[in-house]
């Protein structure tokens, strides 16, 4: 084990670097994430039209296509950061919740209704200065 340690000093350098900009980057990223959930996000039976819905079909493609590859790397990093130091499960959830795909309103209202996830969002919330988030 020493050997293989001593042998890929360089590859482990990179990992330890990775996991501390990942560490810094989820600490950063989960709480203005937060701030920005409209407080009526969740009140509705379906998703409401994001932001983006009324900008051109081009940028609007192009910003899936960016948001969805930075949630795929926060979802790779997150699962390696399982088993590396650092914040393996919020990488996890901000890749999750940068994601497009069929489905993932209801596993967001799901996952908000529990008490203690949206106890910790609101406090989030209240911190930066926001409105309670209502659940439905």
């Amino acid at each position: 084990m020493l050997d293989w340690i001593h042998n890929h000093g360089t590859l482990l350098s990179w990992l330890t670097g990775a996991s501390a900009v990942m560490f810094v980057a989820t600490l950063i990223a989960l709480p203005a994430m937060v701030a920005r959930i409209p407080p009526d996000y969740f009140a509705h039976e379906r998703r409401p039209p994001s932001r983006w819905a009324h900008h051109h079909p081009v940028v609007r493609v192009l910003f899936h296509i960016v948001k969805n590859a930075i949630g795929f790397v926060f979802i790779i990093a997150g699962i390696a950061l399982l088993v590396l130091p650092g914040q393996g499960l919020l990488s996890l959830l901000i890749g999750f919740f940068m994601l497009d795909f069929p489905g993932k309103y209801r596993v967001e209202k799901w996952l908000v209704r529990r008490r203690r996830v949206l106890a910790a969002i609101n406090w989030w919330r209240k911190r930066a200065g926001h409105a309670p988030i209502g659940v439905v």
